[in-house]
């Protein structure tokens, strides 16, 4: 549980703004923020809940007028936390912020920490945690994909979906546990294929939704694709074409890349993280065999791998070897300088890349692009269609996960014969893995770890 103090941070991004806002909650904000506002006109400075009210700041100690500002209560336990919360509108910039906050904390309130504002609504009840967790992704998105999957549960989709689960557990549950109260009546027990057949059922709907996590955790943490290529096939001039803007130098010189360049583009909602890197080859140069050791690492951290080849010129040992490195691994070669005449045999490259589809394109030119982007897209999420539930976070993936290893050894028990005590054991298991999906974590590490990544404010 928390301290029941009253905390205060500024809940808008630091730097210069039109508004910022200063949020208070805790059993004393109300009083707090009373203390410092004064109503426009000197009327009665009581604040009414849920309403907007004009006034400034002001120094209780020195009476100095520090801002003008819109401050609105909302009262619990109708608030975002469940506590009496206070929010007070002023004007942008660091300085303005900065002296407000001072000025609050001196009142008497603590300045809250990363994510405890989400916290105590999560620990009075408002949220469950994944709901709390979404409103971390929900502020993180980086696409319209992104945001929906984040608001989607937030309003409780994964939560609702979580809560019949449960019930068909506890169903279940209670049939077995029945057998262990009621051992004379020898009853229940007696149809354990029908147990196992609702047992499995249960289990292929968790199997189901733990299997859209790879597709959920691309449009959160956005895919990684990294470009390789032998050295002045035009890597870095197919980053440019992609990202629209010329990014990253292009000469003619063979080992202008030297580190590994990162830039991100939005590929039909799907946030993608583009890796441009060192031509892969036998250097001689220090600093171009760093280069190269780093590309062969961002190869092996790719959710796919673009391997660009020079369509003008006949392949080389080196486009041997990448392809060779790469065999196995998701990824499409592109067919770069389509605008030259075409020196590269089409038969080598279907020989050699055996596995993955190819593309022709010009960066020089920009032609391709749309191709070699939806070929791209379909290649990293491998589904058609959106999932109607989906995962986005690892933790939810291991609780799902543990809740699914429980279900498969509960039905091997019956099964095998194993009295109903065995049984239990392994659906409280499951039960276990359910329940921490939507908050019931024992941990204050765990909690900890997650409010953390919150920012402050939040």
């Amino acid at each position: 549980m928390y301290k029941e103090d009253t905390i205060a941070a500024v809940a808008t991004p630091p730097g210069e703004g039109g508004v910022a806002i200063i949020r208070l909650s805790g059993p004393r904000a109300e009083e707090i923020a009373g203390k410092v506002f004064a109503r426009a006109g000197g009327k009665d400075g009581a604040l009414r809940s849920r309403c907007l009210t004009y006034g400034t700041i002001r120094d209780p100690k020195s009476g100095e007028i520090m801002d003008e500002v819109l401050v609105a209560l909302m009262r619990k336990p109708l608030s975002y936390t469940g506590e009496d919360v206070v929010e007070i509108n002023c004007h942008g910039g660091p300085l303005v912020t900065r002296r407000l906050l001072q000025l609050i904390l001196a009142q008497g309130a603590r300045h809250a920490d990363p994510g405890e504002f989400t916290r105590r609504a999560f620990l009075n009840g408002r949220i469950d945690l994944a709901q709390a967790e979404a409103i971390l992704d929900l502020t993180q998105a980086r696409t319209e994909t992104g945001m929906k999957l984040a608001l989607q549960q937030m309003h409780g989709g994964l939560s609702k979906w979580i809560a019949e689960l449960r019930e068909e557990l506890l169903e279940i549950l209670a049939q077995v546990e029945a057998a262990i109260d009621f051992p004379e009546e020898d009853i229940e027990l007696l149809h354990r294929g029908d147990l196992v057949a609702k047992i499995e059922s249960l289990r292929e709907k968790i199997t189901g939704i733990i299997q859209s996590y790879e597709w959920g955790r691309l449009f959160r943490e956005g895919a990684k694709v990294c470009i390789a290529g032998r050295p002045n096939v035009g890597k870095s001039s197919l980053l440019n074409a992609l990202l629209g803007e010329e990014r990253v130098i292009v000469t003619a010189i063979p080992g202008t890349t030297r580190d590994v360049i990162e830039e991100s583009i939005n590929l039909g909602g799907l946030p993608v993280v583009l890796w441009d890197t060192a031509g892969i080859h036998q250097a001689a140069d220090p600093v171009e065999k760093i280069g190269v050791e780093f590309s062969l690492k961002r190869l092996e951290a790719a959710d796919a791998i673009l391997v660009v080849l020079d369509g003008a010129s006949h392949h080389s040992s080196e486009d041997e070897t990448i392809l060779r490195v790469v065999r196995g691994k998701k990824g499409l070669i592109v067919i770069n300088k389509s605008d030259l005449p075409q020196q590269l045999d089409p038969s080598w490259v279907a020989e050699a890349a055996a596995d993955k589809a190819a593309v022709s394109v010009s960066a020089l030119k920009m032609t391709g692009l749309n191709e070699l982007e939806q070929i791209l897209y379909d290649l990293l999420l491998t589904k058609s269609a959106e999932p109607s539930i989906v995962l986005t976070n690892a933790r939810h993936k291991a609780a799902l996960q543990r809740a699914s290893d429980g279900l498969d050894a509960s039905a091997q028990a019956l099964q095998r014969g194993l009295s109903a005590e065995f049984v239990t054991v392994e659906l409280f298991e499951v039960k276990d893995g359910l329940e921490e999906v939507i908050g019931a974590v024992d941990s204050e590490d765990i909690l900890e770890r997650i409010f953390s990544k919150f920012c402050i404010g939040k």
